[in-house]
């Protein structure tokens, strides 16, 4: 079982920037992929951007050049870095961990932007 705890998301003016952080209860290094989904009122939940064990990282479009996501194996943890932040980008965002075999849910963090 890994259990993911979420942290950092908040309220923010469009054009700010938020870091939002998740850990994970162990060790990272038999997560295959971490990351990053929203899921906006009324939408279904969609990718953010995911990062595989071996560094590798995908963004859904509308966040490349904005987002960054990042992994520390060493702390267990993925982290997400939003710039450049659009009202278009309020949802609650989930942390997600992907092993061979199963996967992990956090219980997801609010980002609110304001316009």
């Amino acid at each position: 079982q890994v259990q993911l705890v979420e942290s950092g998301g908040g309220l923010v003016q469009a054009g700010g920037s938020l870091r939002v952080s998740c850990a994970a209860s162990r060790s990272s290094f038999s997560i295959n992929i971490m990351g990053w989904y929203r899921q906006a009122p009324g939408k279904q939940r969609e990718l953010v951007a995911i990062v595989r064990s071996g560094g590798r990282t995908t963004y859904a479009d509308s966040v490349k050049g904005r987002f960054t996501i990042s992994r520390d194996n060493a702390k267990n943890t993925v982290y997400l870095q939003m710039n450049s932040l659009k009202p278009e980008d309020t949802a609650v965002y989930y942390c997600a961990a992907f092993t061979s075999s199963e996967d992990y849910w956090g219980q997801g963090t609010q980002v609110t932007v304001s316009s």
